[in-house]
């Protein structure tokens, strides 16, 4: 007899929600872009011409101390292992000890990092504030005297190197007429009196109600602030201005004033509205730039940012506080990288 066959119907698979599977390919990248990230870090650490040994226990040092911290450190096992051990000690927050203050690589990136921080997010938002509208003025008035102005300023903003103009800077405004504050965070006076709450002196001052540090610190923030601002505003004005021009030119808008709409609509209601997501990269880019290439400014200003705590470390061959705050600047990157997804499914209903 033949035998029966049996067929079972196969239950149908039930598709992902779109934000699950948006959500897994972000997870997915993100994870990706962070492990290359330490891959590189790592690889870093182990071809620069610097004996972490050695760093560590000094030119002196006997050669069987020397093996003990050579073994310590986990420097005789494979390359293979030794990365597995830095990703796990990475993932637990824990980047070393620095050589240099003796402290744990992340409490000084804790305590450094607010100072870059509050530094940038001034800058980033007179950038935005003073660029955006320069920008799409400019390119409404093609030609005229004020595209011609924003010009100019975009091309000073790139020409112009941010040392000359932060030394500038503070003889004009600090030297000569005394307006702004000398380097650093605040005055001696005020210096250590604000109880550290968020590490942004600005906010944790007037969060005491101390209204005198909180002006002090104001007037040293002002000066360096706007020279990353005028920086981080010559290149929003700029894209600003080509964004518009190229939407300005389009048929829709041509229709929009033949209907009889006004030209106010037709700017922000229509032209601008489609330029919002080409904004939003080029704020964020921005942005992270200043988070990570304030070094100048920092040093010249006497700002103790992240810029200039890696590149004291740097030039200390201090490699642990080095190799920490490279990651955590591209960690940054990675988050805003984030941010700005998350802003391109709001602003535009295409993404979703």
């Amino acid at each position: 007899m033949r035998a029966q066959r049996t067929f079972v119907k196969r239950q149908p698979q039930l598709p992902l929600p779109p934000w699950v599977r948006g959500l897994v390919i972000t997870l997915f990248s993100i994870s990706i872009t962070m492990l290359g990230l330490l891959l590189v870090t790592f690889l870093i650490g182990r071809v620069m011409p610097i004996d972490p040994v050695l760093a560590v226990v000094g030119e002196r040092a006997s050669q069987e101390q020397y093996d003990a911290v050579f073994k310590d450190l986990g420097l005789d096992k494979p390359l293979i292992v030794q990365f597995f051990y830095y990703v796990s000690d990475v993932l637990r927050g824990d980047f070393g000890q620095s050589l240099l203050t003796a402290r744990p690589v992340a409490d000084d990136i804790a305590r450094v990092f607010p100072a870059t921080f509050e530094l940038a997010t001034i800058g980033i938002l007179l950038g935005c504030i003073l660029g955006v509208p320069l920008g799409v003025i400019a390119a409404v008035r093609r030609g005229s005297w004020i595209d011609q102005i924003a010009r100019v300023v975009a091309l000073v903003g790139y020409s112009m190197p941010i040392f000359w103009l932060g030394l500038m800077g503070l003889l004009l405004f600090y030297g000569i007429l005394g307006w702004v504050g000398g380097p650093g965070r605040q005055g001696i006076f005020y210096e250590d009196m604000i109880p550290s709450v968020t590490g942004m002196i600005l906010i944790d001052s007037a969060l005491a109600r101390d209204w005198g540090a909180f002006w002090d610190a104001f007037s040293h923030i002002i000066l360096p602030a706007s020279l990353l601002g005028y920086y981080s505003l010559a290149y929003i004005s700029r894209m600003t201005r080509s964004f518009m021009l190229e939407q300005l030119s389009a048929e829709y808008v041509t229709t929009a004033r033949v209907k009889g709409m006004s030209e106010w609509a037709v700017i922000w209601g229509h032209a601008f509205k489609n330029i919002r997501v080409q904004l939003i990269t080029v704020i964020a880019l921005s942005y992270a730039n200043l988070l990570e290439g304030s070094v100048l400014t920092e040093i010249i200003f006497s700002w103790p940012g992240i810029g200039s705590y890696i590149t004291t470390a740097l030039l200390s061959a201090d490699m642990n506080a080095v190799l920490g705050g490279t990651v955590v600047v591209g960690l940054v990157f990675i988050c805003l990288n984030v941010f700005s997804d998350l802003l391109y499914k709001f602003f535009d209903p295409r993404s979703k």
